[in-house]
């Protein structure tokens, strides 16, 4: 099914509530995902000194830190359901703390030019999924060089725009077919996978048909919320269950359409096949299908 991968980014939308940690991993599986992801941060080693002091906002953010011994329990409780489990670190120790229970690193964006992140993650020989938002091209070779340099052989780009939530006429999926040309060029071992993803922040269906059917990505991250009572939700930038569950279901119906490609009758149609018009006459169906009815 085109190797297609759907995560469900929980962000923040947990409010730090171990039952609820557990609803999204029942709603991203029901919802059908590939995967769910947390975010590990701590206020005072996300922001500078001097910001917090003078932002009151971002200093109430120390209510969206996910506690750290939630991890443990929500990746046995995703490989229960048969999900892959990441959280995104967001200061060095977190990658420390996250090695033994997650299945791939996520980076986020705003944390691109930060290579020492990058080259712990890789250091860990775990798979590497990074966004790429508000980057430019040569920055994103930057970061794909250390990470190869690194022996990283596992990187998913994702092509993202980091306005939450994003126009859709900001989405610029044509930047996807700029990455994919890119990778190609690059220089790396014969052993080391590198594709292309997409990040969404438009909750815009036809933006996620686009990508998929039109540039053909391997990996789509979403924000979700379950109930519109996420702290994240009212920012418009994530995914309600029901919306996102149409939009995977349209996506493997679209790509199962696909088929192999051969021209020849299908089973369903075998049928149909006895009643077309029979070259002697011109008439329906075929002379031995008259001689012989079913």
């Amino acid at each position: 099914m085109n190797n297609l991968k759907f995560i469900a980014e929980v962000s923040s939308n947990h409010n730090q509530d171990i039952k609820r940690c557990k609803q999204f991993i029942k709603t991203a599986k029901k919802v059908g995902c590939d995967g769910i992801k947390f975010q590990l941060f701590k206020i005072d080693q996300l922001f500078a000194t001097e910001i917090l002091e003078n932002n009151s906002d971002l200093r109430e953010r120390k209510e969206w830190e996910l506690p750290i011994e939630f991890i443990p329990e929500l990746q046995a409780f995703s490989h229960d359901y048969g999900l892959e489990f990441s959280c995104t670190p967001f200061y060095l120790g977190a990658v420390d703390e996250l090695k033994p229970y997650v299945d791939f690193f996520k980076i986020a964006s705003y944390e691109l030019l930060w290579h020492d992140l990058f080259i712990k993650c890789a250091k860990t020989g775990l798979p590497i999924v990074f966004s790429t938002g508000m980057a430019k091209l040569a920055e994103i070779q930057d970061t794909l060089n250390s990470l190869i340099g690194e022996k990283s052989k596992d990187i998913t780009v994702l092509h993202c725009n980091s306005a939450y939530p994003t126009p859709v006429a900001d989405a610029n999926l044509a930047g996807i077919e700029t990455l994919q040309k890119m990778i190609k060029l690059i220089d790396k071992p014969d052993d080391t996978t590198i594709r292309v993803g997409y990040s969404d922040h438009t909750v815009s269906p036809a933006v996620l048909y686009r990508a998929v059917h039109q540039y053909d990505v391997k990996f789509i991250e979403f924000h979700l919320d379950l109930d519109r009572k996420g702290i994240e939700y009212a920012a418009g930038h994530c995914w309600l269950p029901e919306q996102i569950a149409n939009v995977i279901k349209n996506v493997q119906d679209g790509l199962l359409a696909d088929g192999n490609g051969k021209i020849e009758p299908s089973k369903s149609e075998l049928n149909e096949r006895e009643w077309r018009a029979d070259p002697s006459d011109g008439l329906r169906p075929l002379l031995h299908t008259r001689k012989h009815p079913k």
